[in-house]
């Protein structure tokens, strides 16, 4: 039976840890190689994987730094081999008003949402084309389709993958690549905590999960190019 290797960034919570647990509960064989700063809530993830019967693998690490990056490829090959499914979710939010946002926070929202995107994306992409085939999942957002108040950095670096994706599409579509870009809306996840929106107005993170799973099951002839998905009772 074929087992694929599915990397997760940002697997540590929220949709990531989602996306994981519905690959390891519905993709019998898979093996997942889970990545994320905190290497304490990895291994939670990890747990409730390995609960669903998959093969798991914890890789801490910053996926905004080349050199973590770099490592990392190195990591996930030695112990898994290539990477069949990408899906590039890692990434932060921070809201503050246009004109009293700080340099120091824009530059981290681009490497948090979009250089890590970039950097994970270069390790693992020549490996698929090399062998004809793969699946990269990048996770932009609504805020890469409609800009709001108070969203300068987070828009600018999900406007960016946005864009960052159609490219890759572009140029990948016949080495056997497929590229889907994500756009969720309010989902909820600890990026929401605090935001005084009830949960009842997101949406489960596990659907996002089960979204990409079910364009990764698809035939190798048809691309899903964009995922856009609105809480049914609202418009965030």
């Amino acid at each position: 039976m074929y087992k694929p290797v599915i990397l997760i960034t940002g697997a540590s919570q929220g949709i990531g840890a989602a996306i994981a647990r519905v690959f390891a509960a519905e993709l019998p064989g898979a093996r997942l190689a889970l990545v994320a700063r905190s290497e304490r809530n990895l291994r939670a993830t990890a747990r409730a994987c390995i609960k669903r019967r998959a093969d798991v693998e914890i890789f801490p690490c910053d996926v905004s730094d080349e050199a973590s990056v770099a490592a990392l490829a190195r990591a996930v090959t030695k112990h898994f081999g290539p990477v069949d499914v990408l899906i590039n979710n890692a990434g932060k939010f921070f809201g503050a008003p246009f004109l009293k946002l700080k340099v120091a926070d824009f530059d981290a929202q681009i490497a948090a949402n979009l250089r890590s995107v970039l950097l994970v994306s270069k390790a693992f992409v020549p490996g698929m084309v090399k062998r004809r085939r793969g699946d990269v999942f990048n996770m932009s957002s609504i805020a890469g389709r409609q800009s709001y108040p108070n969203g300068a950095a987070y828009c600018a670096a999900k406007y960016g993958l946005t864009g960052l994706s159609a490219v890759m599409r572009a140029e990948l579509k016949d080495q056997g690549v497929r590229v889907c870009c994500i756009h969720p809306g309010a989902t909820f996840s600890p990026s929401w905590s605090g935001s005084g929106v009830p949960a009842k107005r997101m949406m489960p993170a596990e659907d996002v999960g089960r979204a990409i799973l079910d364009v990764y099951r698809l035939s190798r002839r048809t691309v899903v190019e964009e995922i856009v998905l609105r809480p049914q009772l609202g418009d965030l």
